[in-house]
């Protein structure tokens, strides 16, 4: 990693490709699976989203425009130091853990990575708004600048893919991703995380190529009330909706986006 500041034109760039296109729109993102055969039949298959979920989702990209001057600031070269004596043993440095209970952070938008850390801590005599004993020991005495430049450093790190492992799994899993489940009322994962799994920067995480395992404890987490830091209750309302089989079958697909 160099000195170079947060790259503020790739955030644009994910705001422009999924909050304000009009109308439907169509594309076609390959998937890496185990199974060629599967791999083919997913890349061969486009992706319609409604407008109404563009609009749904378009206040989640104003707020990642408006969060692009908090990072004007953020230095990546700054993190390595404490990347390297307090990260690296659970992320490891370039963000790509190898541990499936411990997510992968590279390239994950710093503004997400931003938020979580600061969730993960008291503010304003409340507790924090994601409660987990180990991160919240690890960024309690860091500093506004140091959250920062963490968040930017592990964005510049570039994720290591994965295969999806059950093909089987990944069937289910593709079919909620892609078209959610209608009788459940359960909206498609694409229309916040877009079906590369690359997410909105703030609001909606990069999902592609996160351990299965971390996906459906966060899952499962939501569902239960154990994890309630999204905003209007967003993921609780999907996650609440599922079965285990159904939470275990679209981490599965989403371990082999990329």
């Amino acid at each position: 990693v160099d000195g170079s500041k947060l790259p503020a034109p790739r955030v644009r760039q994910s705001l422009l490709g999924h909050c304000y296109r009009a109308g439907n729109w169509r594309a076609e993102h390959p998937v890496l699976y185990n199974s060629a055969s599967l791999g083919r039949s997913v890349a061969n298959k486009g992706l319609c989203m409604n407008s109404r979920w563009l609009v749904a989702f378009g206040a989640g990209g104003l707020v990642a425009a408006l969060a692009l001057d908090a990072y004007a600031q953020a230095d990546p070269a700054q993190a390595r130091d404490l990347v390297q004596k307090v990260c690296a043993s659970c992320h490891a440095e370039d963000g790509n853990s190898t541990l499936p209970a411990n997510p992968v952070l590279a390239g994950q938008h710093a503004d997400y990575t931003l938020k979580q850390l600061q969730n993960f801590r008291p503010r304003d005599g409340k507790a924090a708004e994601r409660s987990n004993a180990v991160m919240a020991g690890m960024v309690a005495n860091l500093s506004a600048d140091e959250l920062r430049n963490l968040a930017a450093y592990f964005e510049l790190q570039k994720p290591k893919p994965r295969a999806a492992r059950d093909p089987d799994l990944v069937r289910l899993g593709q079919a909620i991703y892609r078209g959610g489940i209608p009788a459940k009322s359960v909206a498609a994962c694409t229309a916040c995380h877009g079906p590369s799994g690359s997410g909105i920067p703030s609001q909606f995480p990069r999902l592609a190529g996160q351990f299965a395992e971390y996906t459906s404890t966060q899952l499962r987490a939501f569902r239960g009330g154990e994890r309630a830091n999204d905003p209007n209750r967003m993921m609780r309302a999907v996650a609440e909706k599922l079965s285990d089989r159904e939470i275990a079958a679209v981490s599965e697909y989403i371990s082999g986006l990329r």
